[in-house]
């Protein structure tokens, strides 16, 4: 497990990283997951990570365990990662957005 100011900095950075709310979030996963055919449940919607992303929104700092702190991790890492991308043609950006927004991230948010 995290030792406390490690995870003080993991929490901050997660919800920094994550600036939809859970309710924009779960909208999001399950309009990104409706299809012409069949939709979900609500609570099916969306990728495994961004379900998980969901979750921990609705925990408390003391409920998390080693599996959510994982995600935590790969949610901030990956944002910091694609956070920086410039010159990128308008149809990558739009995918590069709806990949980001999957796991709660909308880059067009200050």
């Amino acid at each position: 497990m995290t030792d406390a100011l490690e995870l003080d900095a993991l929490w901050e950075d997660f919800h920094r990283a994550v600036n939809m709310t859970s309710q924009e979030l779960a909208a999001w996963l399950r309009v990104r997951d409706a299809d012409t055919s069949a939709e979900p449940l609500p609570e099916e919607a969306g990728s495994p990570t961004g379900q998980h992303v969901l979750a921990i929104l609705q925990k408390r700092r003391t409920d998390l365990t080693d599996d959510d702190i994982r995600v935590m991790y790969r949610v901030v890492d990956t944002v910091a990662e694609q956070a920086d991308v410039e010159n990128e043609p308008a149809s990558e950006e739009t995918r590069r957005r709806h990949r980001l927004m999957t796991i709660g991230h909308d880059p067009l948010r200050p």
